[in-house]
């Protein structure tokens, strides 16, 4: 009996495969049944494994552990009995001897689909995305059987996606609402970053395939990536319904809920999970995350802690201790960053991170060069592992001011959504924005959200599916009506963001400044805020800062420089456009003269005065950025001339910054 659980005769065979029937749709009575063949035949293995499963699925696992795992060391090559013994002890939280059993499981039988699902689920609670997604493309192989889509499932598995759609689409022809292979289509496209494509061919597959659990999760991920952030709690409503437990499900769900702004509830959601699953690192320092947005700070470090203690190779963990901006390290966190980054084991993207954080503890201990060499190395190699064309942007802003004339305003005059609600605060990462929102957000008719990504998202929609130079150009063909609804689009979309009555509301994604024609043409009566720092400490502030997403732009000292030159052009173009359309936030300024600024600030944005708006730092609002710490602390001047500890280093950044430099805080004349 090494191979497998053996088939008794007659009428135990019978009663077995009753027992083993009853599993899925009543595992109570499996259970029963199971305890009477093993009152009559003590011992007998596959009454054993109906009786582990059935405890299993019964919600009682821990009394399903004592059941299986002797059956387990008693066959050690039965892969159904290793399958069993792995879904146990995840349901227990012991999710590295799960991922063991359950490699175990595949080894014995690589077409146990099951055995695959339940494994990438284990490894997605580990953060081994990599490796989950794997397991993920190997229970697809697993469940087919036709040589066609046999064929598909390899090439998919073995990353040739062209190969695996052109399979796919030539199957489909043949039989257009075959549910495997239209997820495995569903998930080529995902892959290939056409998450329209993949969102369009997972409902389809839905519609006539409602149970298609697989393609229900992929479905929820896929709405996820696109910022459709209520629909993807739609799908994960319906996936919990069924499996309330389930850990990946259960770990989207707080993600998304971050994404909308309801922290608690994604807090909640993670001890929850945690609790039942510990030992998972980026699970922690996702909590983590979610507690620092919340002001938790020890809390939030102790997260973090959890994190490295578990996996001191998880780079992301040890940068978001640095990213705190208020840890100092010790030497023995400094001994253990060092001997990862020694290690030729380790994945780029942990060093990148690990990097980061070593040149932020150089730089709290006064050794500059090093801490820059650090810093250096973190960019480049992320910088390797982006796209990021310095022309485009460039290009972008010259398109931009042909197209933005004075004459193509003054056409479009009163056009738009007449809604004063938001307030853009617009410039670069690292500027003083967090700080503008958090003194706009003091006020008691205004409200702070975050860095939202819809003005970003309407423009690339309006730019095409490849966006080969039609937007801003695209704005010219619109009329009244159109550029109105793109206005209560913007306000329909950001409403989920908004948790107050307050009248306004703040929108603090910094690349807005590019799209701020696109802002004023759709919603004319909306403020926007330019927030500017000194060029250097601006651009170095954002070199030596991993940013969690986007910012493409900060890898490189010559792409930054030339960014922010091309900010200050382009902000220039709409000073003499616009004409006090743009209210100009000097960084340097407001530390210098807090109340008078902010009474500027204020005066623009049609507020009265509130002293609330001075005492910022006492506000005890979620911030989600990387200042998040520092704008709970009042105004200090500390750190506006710390980019002079790295000026021996920054040559390149300055030759790229050009004129824009000297001429600060006003635009150069050209």
């Amino acid at each position: 009996m090494q191979g497998q659980v053996s088939e008794p005769t007659g009428s135990l065979a019978d009663a077995l495969g009753h027992a083993a029937r009853l599993l899925a749709r009543d595992p109570d009575m499996a259970r029963e049944q199971a305890l009477a063949i093993l009152e009559a035949v003590p011992r007998h293995p596959g009454a054993t494994l109906i009786l582990a499963a059935a405890l299993r699925l019964s919600g009682d696992a821990a009394a399903a552990l004592p059941v299986i795992d002797p059956l387990s060391r008693g066959l050690p090559q039965a892969p159904d009995v290793q399958l069993e013994h792995g879904l146990v002890l995840l349901d227990l939280g012991r999710t590295q001897e799960a991922t063991a059993a359950l490699r175990r499981a595949t080894a014995l039988d690589p077409n146990l689909g099951e055995a695959w699902r339940a494994l990438s689920v284990a490894l997605t609670v580990l953060g081994d995305m990599a490796g989950a997604q794997a397991a993920g493309d190997r229970q697809v192989q697993a469940s087919v059987r036709e040589p066609a889509l046999i064929a598909a499932a390899c090439a998919l598995v073995e990353g040739r996606l062209s190969e695996a759609e052109h399979d796919l689409r030539a199957y489909l022809r043949a039989r257009p609402d075959e549910p495997a292979a239209l997820r495995m289509l569903a998930e080529v496209a995902a892959r290939l970053g056409r998450y329209d494509d993949a969102e369009r061919i997972l409902t389809q597959t839905l519609a006539f395939a409602p149970g298609f659990t697989a393609a229900r999760h992929n479905l929820a991920t896929v709405l996820y990536r696109q910022n459709k952030t209520l629909e993807a709690l739609g799908e994960l409503d319906l996936l919990q319904r069924a499996d309330p437990r389930h850990p990946a499900y259960a770990n989207l769900r707080a993600a998304a809920l971050v994404r909308i702004g309801e922290y608690e509830a994604a807090t909640a959601i993670y001890r929850d999970v945690l609790a039942r699953h510990p030992h998972q690192p980026k699970g922690w320092m996702s909590y983590g995350h979610a507690l620092k947005t919340l002001g938790q700070r020890a809390e939030c470090e102790a997260a973090y802690r959890r994190a490295v203690e578990q996996a001191p190779m998880l780079g992301e963990a040890w940068w978001s201790l640095a990213n705190l901006k208020t840890l100092r390290f010790s030497d023995e966190d400094l001994t253990v960053m060092r001997g990862q980054l020694a290690s030729d084991a380790l994945a780029d993207e942990d060093r990148f991170h690990l990097h980061y954080a070593l040149g932020k503890a150089l730089e709290d201990a006064g050794a500059y060069e090093d801490s820059f060499g650090h810093y250096s190395e973190g960019a480049a190699l992320r910088r390797a592992q982006i796209r990021y064309d310095a022309d485009e942007t460039s290009a972008h802003a010259a398109r931009s001011k042909a197209l933005f004339t004075p004459a193509f305003f003054a056409e479009r005059k009163g056009w738009g959504s007449p809604a004063p609600d938001p307030i853009f605060v617009v410039g670069l990462p690292r500027s003083g924005s967090t700080l503008v929102e958090q003194i706009l957000a003091s006020h008691s008719q205004v409200e702070g959200t975050m860095e939202l990504p819809d003005v970003i998202a309407i423009a690339k929609r309006l730019g095409g599916r490849r966006g080969e130079g039609l937007y801003p150009e695209a704005l010219a063909q619109l009329d009244a009506d159109a550029l109105r609804a793109l206005g209560e689009e913007y306000l329909e979309r950001t409403r989920v963001q908004r948790k107050t009555d307050r009248p306004f509301f703040v929108d603090k994604m910094p690349n807005n400044f590019a799209h701020a024609g696109l802002i004023h043409l759709m919603l004319p009566n909306a403020r926007i805020i330019d927030a500017r720092r000194h060029p250097l400490g601006c651009c170095f502030s954002g070199f030596k800062q991993h940013f969690a997403r986007g910012q493409t732009f900060s890898y490189g000292l010559e792409d930054i420089g030339r960014y922010y030159a091309d900010y200050v052009d382009l902000m220039a173009h709409f000073d003499a456009v616009l004409p006090g359309r743009v209210h100009r936030v000097i960084y340097e300024a407001m530390v210098e003269d807090p109340e008078g600024q902010i009474r500027r600030l204020l005066d623009h944005c049609g507020l009265p005065f509130e002293a609330a708006c001075l005492d910022f730092h006492q506000n005890d609002r979620a911030v989600r950025t990387a200042s998040s710490e520092q704008v709970r602390q009042p105004i200090f001047k500390d750190g506006v001339d710390q980019w002079r500890n790295y000026e021996p280093w920054l040559d390149p950044l300055k030759a790229a910054l050009g004129p824009v430099l000297a001429a600060y805080p006003a635009a150069p004349v050209i």
